[in-house]
């Protein structure tokens, strides 16, 4: 019979449930960092997001993050922006919906920043194809 030299399985690992339901504090950002939205996740730890100030990111989860908190698109999130390449980010900290209306509700995000939203959408003239309406004369004729 081996004898187990580790600290447990994965029911262990599984069974840490770090309840983050608490009250925080809210984080605003400092100089160096952004907020943004998600727009896609891209799988190993990236995900691609829409920053405020307008440039689209590819940003890199970090291993504090990884696997505890899950990022889906539309999520508001805090990013770290780098020196050397403006087009990557490190993302510090995900807002749950309710900071996430209060970073709104502060100014600190747009009002054009759609929250609980999933994936954001520019094209918003096509918005009324879904429903067709008929008149008693179409149904007659058919």
């Amino acid at each position: 019979m081996p004898k187990n030299k580790g600290k447990g399985g994965k029911n262990r690992k599984r069974g840490k449930n770090e309840a983050d339901d608490e009250k925080r504090e809210l984080v605003f950002k400092e100089d160096g960092q952004e907020y943004a939205q998600v727009l896609r996740m891209l799988g190993n730890g990236r995900c691609e997001a829409m920053c405020i100030d307008g440039t689209k990111r590819l940003c890199h989860i970090r291993g504090k993050m990884h696997k505890k908190v899950w990022i889906a698109a539309g999520d508001i999130i805090l990013v770290g922006l780098r020196d050397y390449q403006d087009d990557k980010a490190d993302v510090i900290l995900k807002y749950m919906p309710d900071e996430a209306r209060l970073l709104k509700a502060y100014g600190e995000l747009p009002e054009n920043t759609r929250l609980n939203e999933g994936i954001i959408d520019d094209e918003d003239d096509g918005g009324g194809d879904d429903y067709i309406e008929f008149e008693d004369e179409d149904i007659d004729k058919i």
